[in-house]
């Protein structure tokens, strides 16, 4: 169980970060309209680790999107804090964005000429009150590796050096979309250290969406997907660490 407080219903006393409500995503696809969501509801707490499980097609990185304002859905609505998504513009979106979201994708997005400590830099240089470059390379386990360029490290670590890049202008929620899903188990592990590491020590909110079923084990709750629906919302007793998940 989360060490956060909880009221008699099992959810965390403090106030979610957010709240969606009958999500609804469709896509035109020529004469063809592709349902992804189909009225999902889902909230997140305050420093809250939640794995979003199912299959590829099930609405995992379409509800993502939407948290993180990358996409905005068809019918329902989004509201992060104060901020109401649903109904902000492009320029608001791209601001809450800036300001207040890390994501984490399968595929690291480094630009290959630069150093580890200049792909961190791109975001420190952009965002007041961010974390030194270094600082942030230092937290996922990266400071002796400040100075290599991209095909110099290893898969787990540009992964790493991407969710460096995410955490250092500290945000408040952290979007990670199968962030392992390029790597084999030993390196994949690695990266879920350092992603549960900043979840404990920054007390980020994060949301991992994965098909690995094996690291449900890490998070307060896990939400499965099937379909645009959610299945399930299922509360750990126990979280598990890294090195306590069966593969």
């Amino acid at each position: 169980m989360s060490a956060r407080a909880q009221n008699s219903t099992g959810n965390p006393t403090s106030e979610p970060v957010f709240v969606a409500r009958g999500l609804r995503k469709v896509y035109a696809m020529g004469e063809v309209t592709v349902e992804a969501l189909r009225g999902v509801d889902f909230e997140l707490y305050e420093g809250e680790f939640v794995v979003l499980l199912g299959p590829s097609g099930s609405g995992k990185s379409t509800l993502l999107n939407i948290l993180g304002g990358l996409d905005v859905p068809t019918s329902g609505s989004v509201v992060y804090k104060d901020h109401n998504l649903t109904a902000a513009g492009e320029a608001a979106l791209t601001e809450y964005r800036r300001s207040h979201v890390g994501f984490v994708f399968q595929f690291y997005n480094l630009i290959p000429s630069l150093t580890a400590r200049e792909n961190v830099a791109l975001v420190t240089e952009l965002t007041a009150g961010s974390m030194t470059p270094e600082e942030a390379l230092g937290l996922v386990g990266l400071g002796p590796r400040l100075d290599h360029f991209p095909a110099q490290l290893s898969g787990g670590e540009q992964q790493r050096v991407a969710i460096a890049r995410a955490i250092a202008k500290r945000p408040d929620v952290l979007l990670c979309d199968e962030p392992t899903g390029a790597l084999d188990i030993t390196t994949g592990a690695v990266v879920l250290d350092a992603i549960t590491r900043v979840n404990r020590d920054l007390g980020t909110s994060t949301v991992v969406i994965t098909h690995n079923a094996a690291i449900a084990g890490l998070a307060d709750r896990v939400v499965r997907l099937a379909d645009g629906h959610v299945l399930s919302v299922e509360r750990n007793t126990t979280k598990l660490t890294v090195g306590e998940l069966q593969w």
